[in-house]
């Protein structure tokens, strides 16, 4: 996918280091993520980037969402409205692209970690499992100890950071008699994949409906 970046702006000199952009992302590896794709843009051999598992899945994803374009592009979907579709669509693009804030997986006294990009592929598929059913933009974020309102969780002793948390995903559901019973199951898959796939602990879903689709549109999507 030819995606072209230039964070260093017009008339940056050969070496000099680019500056980032307002809303570039800092890999955990240090580097800006506008840098990687830069190198990849001009096809210049970054060694760096080959041996470093941040770089690496930067690029990887950058890969997976250019496969993802090219497809919807060549597909012929029943007549939709267009616009907004496009609109959903660059939204998870621009979300995707960036690995997003660091999440904690397990218990709070433990240090494991995961990125929201990481994190965010897995509920959605975690709800696409449902028939019909398609996921967009997921976002997931800390909740606040006094905001949980639950007793039962023990103060937190040890590192920072490491609350529950919240998830907040937009869906397309297709026609269906009951919405709000759906909206539950995609909890549900959701809940179900933070724990056994991911170690999670997650204090609430919050399901966003963008779309309903009808029978065809639907079958077209899944197929």
């Amino acid at each position: 996918m030819a995606m072209t970046s230039n964070p260093g702006g017009a008339g940056r000199l050969p070496g000099q280091t680019p500056e980032p952009l307002p809303d570039d992302e800092q890999l955990l590896c240090g580097r800006m993520l506008s840098e990687v794709w830069e190198s990849t843009d001009s096809g210049e051999s970054d060694q760096h980037a080959l041996r470093c598992p941040y770089c690496s899945a930067a690029l990887a994803d950058l890969d997976l969402l250019g496969g993802a374009i090219r497809e919807l592009r060549s597909s012929t979907p029943p007549p939709m409205d267009t616009a907004s579709l496009s609109e959903r669509v660059m939204d998870v693009v621009r979300l995707e692209l960036r690995p997003g804030r660091t999440l904690p997986l397990g218990e709070p006294e433990e240090d494991a970690w995961i990125t929201e990009a990481t994190a965010a592929r897995v509920l959605r598929a975690a709800a696409e499992s449902l028939p019909g059913v398609r996921a967009g933009s997921c976002r997931i974020a800390p909740v606040a100890m006094d905001e949980l309102n639950d007793p039962l969780l023990p103060a937190r002793p040890g590192l920072p950071g490491r609350e529950p948390v919240r998830v907040l995903l937009e869906v397309t559901f297709p026609f269906a008699p009951d919405l709000d019973e759906l909206a539950d199951q995609v909890r549900q898959e959701v809940f179900a994949a933070a724990d056994r796939q991911l170690g999670m602990r997650v204090a609430a879903v919050d399901v966003r409906l963008t779309d309903l689709l009808d029978d065809a549109a639907s079958e077209g999507r899944t197929r």
